[in-house]
């Protein structure tokens, strides 16, 4: 089947290469030029487990195609795939602007009988939009189907060769063939292709994202609730996991949620629901509780050192959202370096994969290690602000003889608090006992 991914961002990039990885042929368009020489001269552009062993594969054996030019890209595609940002605006609502424009120059280069599908996270009814903008110049037959992606930074590919779930809103048989076709290879172990209308299949995705960063929230909630209480959030974690109905995943507290999907998706559902006259009192608490979770460890760290971190050396280990990833949208460590920075400390990172996309952001005013030691070299404290593996059994010994101060603010309680008390040093995390 020929297919045409509009967008060559994470989504885009990810479902062109698995779609043409199981036999497809993929033409991916993108208005960034240097973004598509990149691509076309065999260069990924983000990191991705997993997903450049794929692109190369791909590209040598002629399925995996890159063009600026839209018309070209889209002849003779039986699909299109629109995987365009869809950024908050200043009232929290999504931004349509790039998905409404590339339906408007669909509409008078559609050739054939094509299926649309929105494979972008989209508000509720932007299937209509869609299919309104296009159908003002369109002369031949077309659908517009609702596909959202639930991929996770740092393991989509495996998320999309092997989905739990595929979720398609059409209520158009001939476009559904056309969807049962295109992923039954995907789903060949018995993982459910869910058809629905498109304006469920849109709210699907929301509620899923706005469900998962409600219940990390919760748990940050406990945890602070834990330090106040003298509890342990791990025994607690542990305990409630254990419960079916509850499960065990998405349970761990840290300094809150970032990344690109569950603020952007979790401000998008309230302002949705507010346009409606609806009073989403729980996403509203979530974005409350997750903001101040983000600076629950500086304001430990700033009481540590008597209020004041001017002239303090900060090591910090982790610039991404998460690991296994370069992706440092809404990522909770910028926000700490910022206030870091405000407060006159002076700051010295690493992250194994984002560091030059951090780069772009603060340039000289941090340092950047080229390993994690380099980063704790004379510094007064390390901040810890993901969860990368690399990060969870370094040589403490090597830690305790770089560091000023054997003191660790980790904002994912990667250690044991009984290892940090046998080593000697004074340890914060969140929702534990304080080890000094």
């Amino acid at each position: 089947m020929k297919i045409a991914v509009i967008g060559t961002g994470y989504v885009g990039l990810v479902t062109g290469t698995c779609f043409a990885e199981t036999g497809n042929t993929v033409t991916c368009v993108d208005i960034d030029q240097a973004k598509v020489a990149s691509l076309n001269a065999g260069k990924i552009t983000i990191y991705e487990p997993g997903l450049e062993q794929l692109f190369e594969r791909n590209i040598k054996q002629e399925r995996l195609f890159f063009t600026t030019n839209l018309e070209e890209g889209i002849k003779d595609a039986k699909i299109i795939f629109l995987a365009l940002p869809t950024p908050p605006g200043e009232d929290g609502s999504a931004d349509l602007k790039y998905i409404l424009k590339v339906a408007d120059d669909l509409g008078p280069i559609l050739q054939h009988y094509t299926v649309i599908v929105d494979k972008s996270t989209v508000p509720v009814g932007t299937a209509d939009k869609v299919r309104e903008r296009i159908a003002k110049n369109a002369k031949v037959e077309f659908d517009v189907v609702s596909n959202p992606e639930f991929l996770r930074e740092g393991v989509a590919v495996e998320d999309f060769m092997k989905p739990d779930r595929v979720v398609i809103g059409t209520t158009s048989d001939k476009a559904r063939k056309v969807m049962e076709q295109l992923y039954a290879p995907f789903v060949r172990q018995g993982n459910p292709i869910i058809f629905m209308d498109e304006r469920s299949a849109e709210l699907t995705k929301y509620a899923a994202n706005a469900f998962l960063a409600t219940k990390i929230t919760f748990m940050n909630e406990i945890a602070n609730l834990c330090e106040l209480l003298g509890a342990n959030v791990d025994a607690v974690r542990k305990g409630v996991g254990t419960d079916s109905r509850i499960g065990k995943r998405f349970l761990f507290p840290g300094i809150g949620y970032g990344g690109s999907c569950f603020p952007k998706d979790v401000q998008a559902l309230a302002k949705s629901a507010a346009d409606t006259q609806y009073d989403f009192k729980i996403l509203k608490s979530v974005m409350d509780v997750n903001a101040s979770q983000k600076t629950v460890l500086f304001n430990k760290m700033k009481r540590f050192f008597g209020g004041s971190l001017r002239g303090k050396k900060i090591g910090v280990w982790g610039l991404s959202f998460k690991p296994h990833t370069d992706d440092i949208r809404e990522a909770p460590a910028l926000e700490n370096i910022d206030l870091l920075l405000q407060e006159g400390a002076t700051v010295v990172a690493h992250d194994p994969e984002a560091m030059e996309n951090v780069r772009k952001i603060f340039g000289d005013k941090i340092t950047f290690a080229k390993n994690p030691y380099e980063a704790i070299h004379a510094a007064d404290a390390l901040f810890i602000a993901t969860e990368w593996p690399e990060f969870r059994t370094p040589d403490f010994d090597k830690v305790a003889e770089l560091i000023k101060n054997k003191v660790i603010f980790d904002g994912r309680n990667l250690y044991e608090l009984s290892q940090m008390k046998e080593l000697g040093f004074t340890y914060y995390s969140i929702g534990r006992e304080t080890i000094a």
